[in-house]
């Protein structure tokens, strides 16, 4: 087991700094090897939870792999909701620092270097640059923003990462999100006086969906993600910026998945509150 060190100790000794990065994954046989080829590679110490969610196909079998052969790489089973098996995945974490990335992302060799230099410049929680890959069309969508006390909270947490005492204070990730509850995490540490920090240079490369379905039913779910959001939060129009997104690029794909997400907007009570895997989501 790797020994904790004060966070303030470790602002003075970045080396010293563990950092946690946790993977909660489902089937990604296709990805899985390079995101964590990526991860090895990076600035230590660090360790790394992988969290598979009763994946059926061999990505288990490839993250046992580098199990055996980098012992700071830990493998759990947890086929629950995402935000319970994350939760899981930071319960079995030992860094003063914990990290996020996607199951089909890249890491910049430089990615945990820049979130250390962020958090020993004093970030409670840091938010990386994340580069779309994939289809050209659809690497260019700007992502909504939505703005809380001064800060964005959009950002996703495919490229974050937070001390440990704001996840401890806020509770983690509410499992009752589809696929907001990033965005809800970001909300919460915000309300509690923690500053989100931009660095451009802490970089994650995030591939595009892969077929037109996949990439309209991430649109659906994340409407009726913000609807979530909008019934634990009440009321947030206000806090988005329509003129910055009139402003972005409105081609065919951007317009489709804008009237896509709205109809998860609009439809997520029509669904009985469900998951799209058919959990039942109810609120904590």
């Amino acid at each position: 087991m790797v020994a904790r060190i004060p966070f303030k100790q470790e602002r003075e000794y970045s080396d010293q700094m563990l950092i946690s990065v946790v993977l909660n994954v489902m089937n990604e046989e296709q990805n899985i090897a390079d995101l964590l080829d990526s991860l090895v590679i990076q600035e230590g110490p660090l360790e790394i939870i992988v969290v598979d969610a009763d994946s059926k196909d061999r990505t288990r079998d490839i993250v046992q792999t580098y199990v055996e052969r980098y012992p700071f790489i830990k493998l759990y089973l947890r086929p629950v909701t995402r935000g319970e098996s994350t939760n899981f995945g930071i319960s079995k974490t030992v860094g003063d620092v914990v990290a996020f990335t996607g199951g089909d992302d890249l890491a910049n060799p430089n990615w945990l270097r820049e979130m250390r230099k962020s958090f020993r410049e004093g970030a409670d929680i840091v938010a990386g640059r994340s580069i779309m890959i994939g289809l050209k069309a659809w690497e260019e969508l700007d992502r909504v923003e939505l703005q809380h006390r001064g800060y964005d909270v959009s950002f996703p947490s495919a490229n974050e990462a937070f001390r440990r005492e704001v996840i401890e204070e806020v509770g983690g990730f509410d499992p009752w999100f589809i696929t907001a509850e990033d965005i809800d995490l970001n909300y919460r540490a915000v309300d509690a006086g923690y500053r989100i920090v931009y660095n451009p240079d802490a970089i994650i490369y995030r591939r595009t969906k892969s077929t037109v379905y996949g990439f309209y039913r991430q649109a659906f779910w994340n409407g009726a993600g913000r609807k979530q959001l909008t019934l634990k939060h009440g009321s947030l129009w206000s806090k988005y910026d329509p003129i910055k997104m009139f402003k972005q690029k409105m081609s065919f794909w951007a317009l489709t998945r804008l009237i896509v997400a709205m109809l998860g907007y609009i439809g997520f009570k029509l669904t009985k509150d469900r998951g799209p895997h058919g959990e039942r989501c109810e609120p904590t």
